[in-house]
């Protein structure tokens, strides 16, 4: 038989809080799971930033390059941020990513997806809020640019081409609520030139102090002002303005953002 030493404090400290050292490790170990760098492509530039609400959070994004050469790449928020989301994170982040190299199509995992959250939330009706996310999933053929994509209740992926923004659309409620839910795929094709903007409502949910919301017009109005910068570049100013107009240096939500410029090959 195993030992029988006492586990009430399930590795707290005596306190029954996490104390700093496990703290640091668990964000360490949510830092691994999400891409340092984004892939390199010859037929675009993707740049990404991110600040957690708590140093852990619910934010989690990644790109995956599939065996056929199509570039899968995702963005969701668990709801909540701090420990318990980061937790829903993970398993989540793990699932799609072992999904995606199935190469299946963007429609069926984003419902596997939420399949995989019902059944963890059915185990315990208690915290079964906590299993649900937003999720905006896209595969991208690089040789005809074409994304086909799934938004479940993400925020509506940003397109600017040509001075004019275009939004990417909810096509699916959230995942983790319904056994079955109403749900389509999309698709968008993409020009040389466009950029694309996704982010999680972190950033369009910032608050001043006088209570005002960043809100999806201060960012739509910031692609079009910085259409010439270096994407990158445009990242940096998108949390500099979020930190002029209130956002603390650590948010009350997790902020996150991926920017994809479409390089013009004369197509």
């Amino acid at each position: 038989m195993g030992g029988g030493g006492d586990s009430s404090d399930n590795g707290r400290g005596g306190n029954g809080l996490i104390d700093g050292l496990e703290l640091e490790l668990a964000v360490k170990v949510q830092q691994l799971l999400l891409p340092k760098s984004s892939p390199l492509c010859n037929w675009c530039c993707i740049g990404i930033k991110n600040r957690m609400a708590e140093g852990l959070g619910g934010d989690y994004f990644d790109f995956i390059t599939m065996p056929d050469g199509c570039q899968s790449l995702f963005i969701g928020d668990v709801t909540g941020h701090g420990l318990h989301a980061s937790v829903v994170m993970s398993l989540l982040y793990g699932f799609i990513h072992r999904a995606a190299l199935a190469e299946c199509a963007a429609f069926d995992l984003v419902q596997q997806a939420n399949h995989f959250l019902i059944e963890f939330a059915r185990r315990s009706p208690a915290i079964d809020q906590y299993f649900s996310s937003s999720l905006f999933y896209g595969i991208i053929d690089p040789a005809t640019l074409t994304m086909h994509y799934v938004n479940a209740g993400h925020a509506p992926g940003l397109v600017l081409r040509g001075g004019r923004v275009r939004r990417l659309e909810s096509t699916a409620p959230p995942i983790g609520y319904f056994d079955l839910p109403e749900m389509q795929m999309n698709s968008f094709r993409f020009e040389g030139g466009d950029r694309l903007l996704l982010y999680t409502d972190g950033i369009t949910e910032t608050s001043n102090a006088a209570g005002e919301l960043f809100g999806q017009e201060r960012l739509r109005k910031l692609l079009r002002s910085h259409a010439e910068t270096d994407y990158q570049e445009f990242l940096d100013i998108v949390f500099d303005t979020l930190g002029t107009f209130g956002m603390a240096e650590q948010p009350e939500d997790d902020c996150s953002a991926i920017v994809i410029d479409f390089h013009d090959f004369g197509r």
